[in-house]
């Protein structure tokens, strides 16, 4: 891809796209937001279909376990929301090295997708958990690098201490896949950027609450969620993953900001890579949080 090309399609995308969404989506109750405010934004976005990543943590087992749940979890959503959208399952486990895919009906999928894609017209990959299927797609069919553009949120802030970030720990390989192949790449760090993106309880009650069954699904179990690890009244919870969804709509800078820069490569000792002259990335540093919660609530709150 010539930089010309890459340039474009590392910016916010005009008219109505073509999206996909990667999602551990049982892993916590962020996921669930995106999942909404993605089917709720029609008159720009066109969701062609939602993968269920693999994910591991304590209740959840194995990476099989958490993909599992996640797509369980996709299936309820859709439901909620009366959505009609092809879901696949992902992958089982997560990459051993960065050339062997692991190959799973969410992975062939996207890989056979971008096919009817091309670089002036790309389809638009929104990743929230372990990049495993995209790093399998790609590794599946390099045309990928040519025919999407890849929206991900996941690491740190490059002014953080570390890059230790769950949805980047858990696969660090398909990270590398991901950053190294030259796909044009949006990242959301999520702690010094992405943690802006709060809610507390009487946000929920005021903004969600007996608004609809599924802002009544969405506001009971953030509060569940939190207040079962959490005694403290005053608590927030960042809903990470609405952002990677956002910037897709993010039309003159009005829910975030970011700038283009030389791609940084995850490392396996928990940090970035610095790699002079490398392909450009376009990273975000600042989220709006009043403007982005004023449309996710206006969305979400439909009837």
């Amino acid at each position: 891809m010539n930089e010309v090309l890459r340039v474009k399609n590392l910016q916010v995308p005009t008219g109505k796209i073509d999206v996909v969404l990667d999602t551990d989506a049982f892993n916590e109750i962020d996921d669930q937001y995106a999942i909404a405010y993605l089917l709720r934004s029609k008159e720009k976005l066109c969701a062609k279909a939602i993968y269920a990543a693999p994910f591991s943590r304590a209740g959840s087992g194995t990476p099989q376990d958490g993909m599992e749940r996640s797509y369980n979890e996709i299936l309820k959503l859709l439901s909620l929301l009366g959505e009609e959208v092809p879901a696949f399952r992902g992958a089982n486990e997560y990459l051993k090295d960065e050339k062997t895919p692991v190959v799973s009906p969410a992975a062939l999928d996207l890989a056979e997708r971008a096919n009817h894609y091309t670089p002036e017209n790309p389809l638009y990959v929104v990743a929230i958990g372990a990049i495993t299927n995209v790093a399998s797609a790609i590794l599946l069919n390099p045309k990928m690098i040519e025919n999407t553009v890849v929206v991900w949120l996941g690491g740190h802030a490059h002014h953080y201490d570390d890059a230790v970030e769950f949805n980047l720990k858990q696969d660090i390989a398909s990270a590398r896949v991901v950053f190294s192949s030259g796909v044009p790449l949006i990242q959301l760090p999520c702690k010094g950027v992405v943690s802006q993106f709060t809610v507390t309880k009487p946000d929920l009650k005021a903004w969600f609450m007996g608004k609809n069954e599924l802002c009544d699904y969405l506001a009971n179990i953030t509060i569940e969620h939190v207040e079962a690890r959490d005694n403290n009244p005053y608590w927030s919870k960042v809903i990470w993953d609405v952002t990677a969804v956002a910037w897709l709509l993010n039309d003159d800078q009005k829910f975030m900001k970011s700038r283009l820069i030389t791609a940084r490569i995850p490392s396996y000792d928990g940090h970035y890579t610095v790699i002079p002259d490398n392909h450009l990335i376009n990273y975000v540093y600042f989220i709006n949080r009043g403007e982005l919660m004023a449309d996710l609530v206006e969305k979400l709150t439909r009837k």
